[in-house]
């Protein structure tokens, strides 16, 4: 879209007719789409302020300030466009939209819902039914609003990424349809001519320069695990760039840059632009830390702006891309042989672990063992609601039923998919008054609910990956189901690195009998609970200098063609 000369319409209309609303309204529309949200807002205030009594007006305005996590204010416009007009499906989509950043996913439910049976049309409504759909753990109704938007815009690509990545949440997808599914967006959203054709020179073993892509250079699990590697490169043989599409920058954004050599903000700029910008910087090897994700750069990848491209971190799975031609991974996640034939990339195994952890700066100290003073062992699971599978939370019914006056704690925002896991649980015979919910908490507090843990339950089939470390860091043994793809296989290769190869399962059976086991045995809960950090902080996990060797060992064995 050319919002670039509708922005200059738009705006030599407002210098002919300073009164003109509509024309601030359509220029908030484009600037919104150029990623200028702050003026975006600006202007369809001013349309508000000429016409208060337009209900699209407000609804645009509504979108922005959600933009900027201003979600009060958000939901207030929508409100005010719905006072207007009862039946203006945007307001609802936009209002809906809001609710579930705040975690209201009931009402977010609603007021979707009631967007779609206003006009059914738009994909974006569907999209948005879709994830709200995801974070109340109904992986199946989200997919089916997934493949509906998708119909509706077969064009955006986005759409179609939330689809591929949701597809990981089913137990039922197997590493096949995976690979069908993604050759499959390839196939209708990767179909440009490459920037870069030419044969890396591989001749001389100069300085490289590496490029990492990301919106998630903040308080994010890709920022937590990317800036000890930043940290630890060798610059003597790597000038590191990050193309960064930050919207909200935080401590840790700024702790990221001071690692960076070059630091690019592409959050304005479209696909184009961004791949000609990277083109220009003359980047070798160019890394994506998001792959199918929210916010993700896929279509810049497909541009092929650098010689060399790779994906990592994001999640241990394949793009569908030709343009990506590597894929890192670790021996645990992808055994040698395993899979290699279900990714279009080819796998660069890294010597020992996909992770390198940082624990926060504010952990609190771990604690003695909660069950040695209220006499029943609290299980726990704070990986975000929807990686809690049924098989998974089945499982963890029999491990209550097993572990007598045990207790469970799981993380999930209010709403009624919470009281479908009590009713489950009933259903079970298990008391739901021992199953327990943590709302979304800023990091200390978060990490301090481990304090109330004893054993946590990795969910499957696709597990944990931060949380397993922050379990670990704060004295809790996880329990993990080794799974069939590399997602599923997380949990293996982080206990496999701090030799606790004793807590990870290889059916459903085994993984109950594993944390039903180790409930019993308190001497050794005890030990674990004072052991764990330590071993943490001794492993390859934490050894970041170690960690950023083996990286680079990979880079140059991808620019050496392997």
């Amino acid at each position: 879209m050319r919002y670039d000369d509708a922005i200059s319409e738009f705006s030599q209309a407002i210098t002919l007719k300073p009164d003109f609303a509509e024309a601030y309204n359509n220029l908030g529309i484009s600037l919104g789409n150029r990623g200028r949200s702050e003026e975006a807002i600006n202007a369809y205030t001013t349309a508000i302020r000429l016409n208060p009594n337009n209900p699209r007006s407000h609804s645009n305005l509504a979108h922005g300030l959600s933009q900027l996590a201003r979600l009060d204010e958000a939901i207030a416009e929508c409100d005010a466009a719905i006072r207007l007009n009862a039946d203006f499906a945007d307001a609802h989509a936009n209002r809906a939209s809001s609710l579930q950043s705040k975690g209201l996913l009931d009402e977010a439910l609603k007021s979707i819902t009631r967007a779609i049976s206003l006009d059914p049309k738009p994909a974006e409504s569907h999209n948005t039914m879709g994830n709200i759909l995801k974070d109340m753990g109904h992986i199946d109704e989200a997919m089916e609003c997934f493949r509906r938007a998708i119909e509706l815009s077969p064009e955006d690509p986005a759409f179609h990424s939330n689809l591929l990545y949701t597809l990981y949440f089913d137990p039922r997808c197997t590493q096949s349809q995976l690979l069908t599914e993604h050759r499959a967006w390839a196939k209708r959203h990767a179909n440009f001519s490459p920037l870069v054709t030419q044969t890396p020179d591989t001749a001389t073993n100069r300085r490289l320069r590496i490029g990492y892509v990301s919106p998630d250079f903040r308080a994010h699990p890709v920022g937590r695990f990317i800036l000890p590697l930043l940290a630890a490169h060798d610059r003597q043989q790597f000038e590191i760039y990050c193309y960064a599409s930050v919207q909200f920058h935080n401590a840790l954004t700024t702790l990221i840059q001071k690692h960076t050599d070059v630091w690019r903000d592409i959050r304005t700029l479209n696909n184009d632009e961004a791949a000609k910008l990277i083109q220009s910087d003359r980047i070798d090897i160019l890394i994506d830390l998001t792959m199918h994700m929210a916010n993700n750069r896929m279509p810049l990848f497909a541009r092929k702006p650098a010689p060399v491209q790779a994906t990592y971190l994001a999640y241990a799975g394949t793009t569908g891309l030709d343009a990506i031609g590597f894929r890192i991974t670790d021996p645990h996640l992808d055994p040698p042989g395993s899979s290699d034939e279900f990714y279009t990339e080819q796998s660069i195994r890294l010597a020992e672990t996909y992770w390198c952890y940082e624990p926060p700066t504010d952990a609190p100290d771990t604690n003695p063992l909660p069950a040695a003073t209220k006499k029943f062992i609290t299980f726990g699971c704070l990986n975000n609601f929807c990686k809690n599978s049924p098989a998974a939370i089945e499982t963890w019914c029999r491990i209550l039923a097993a572990v007598p006056n045990s207790r469970l704690i799981l993380h999930a925002t209010d709403g009624a998919h919470r009281e479908t896991v009590r009713q489950i649980f009933s259903n079970s015979g298990i008391d739901p008054t021992r199953l327990n919910f943590v709302n979304k908490l800023p990091m200390s507090e978060y990490m301090q609910q481990y304090h109330q843990i004893d054993i946590a339950l990795d969910p499957f089939p696709y597990v944990g990956g931060t949380t397993t470390c922050d379990a670990l860091w704060m004295g809790v043994p996880v329990i993990t189901l080794r799974g069939q793809t590399a997602i599923s296989r997380g949990g293996a290769s982080i206990l496999t690195n701090i030799n606790l190869p004793e807590l990870i399962a290889n059916s459903p059976d085994e993984y109950t009998r594993i944390a039903t086991s180790l409930a019993a045995d308190q001497p050794q809960l005890i030990h674990l609970r004072s052991t764990l950090r330590e071993k943490m902080r001794t492993s390859p996990l934490m050894d970041a200098p170690r960690f950023a060797r083996n990286m680079e060992a990979a880079y140059r064995k991808m620019w050496q063609g392997v």
